[in-house]
């Protein structure tokens, strides 16, 4: 991994430990890194460059390319004949199911 990307185990923003769950967020926190997984979740199967970008809307080129190798060298997303996300992204969207559910409650509570 880049020292751009996040990783367990190594200082990065908010962390001098690189705790895994600071990486995490640290990493999918990120602009644009969870509208990436969503797209390439609910694609029906691998995406080129160019239906990934027209999927996530306004996202730049650059800033997908910078967030597709970040997410490729965290093992989040491969690239064969198209963008899909591996068994850990796909792990990641159904560990993230919870979190989604609790934000939706949350909502309700706020309004």
């Amino acid at each position: 991994m880049t020292a751009s990307t996040p990783r367990p185990g190594r200082p990065i923003r908010g962390s001098t430990t690189g705790r895994p769950i600071v990486a995490l967020f640290d990493l999918i926190g990120r602009r644009w890194v969870l509208r990436v997984i969503w797209e390439l979740e609910r694609a029906p199967g691998p995406l080129t460059f160019r239906e990934l970008r027209t999927a996530c809307g306004d996202i730049s080129s650059s800033v997908l390319t910078r967030r597709l190798h970040e997410l490729t060298e965290a093992r989040i997303v491969e690239h064969a004949t198209g963008y899909t996300l591996t068994a850990t992204g796909r792990s990641l969207v159904r560990r993230l199911e919870p979190l989604t559910e609790w934000a939706a409650d949350w909502e309700r509570q706020l309004n």
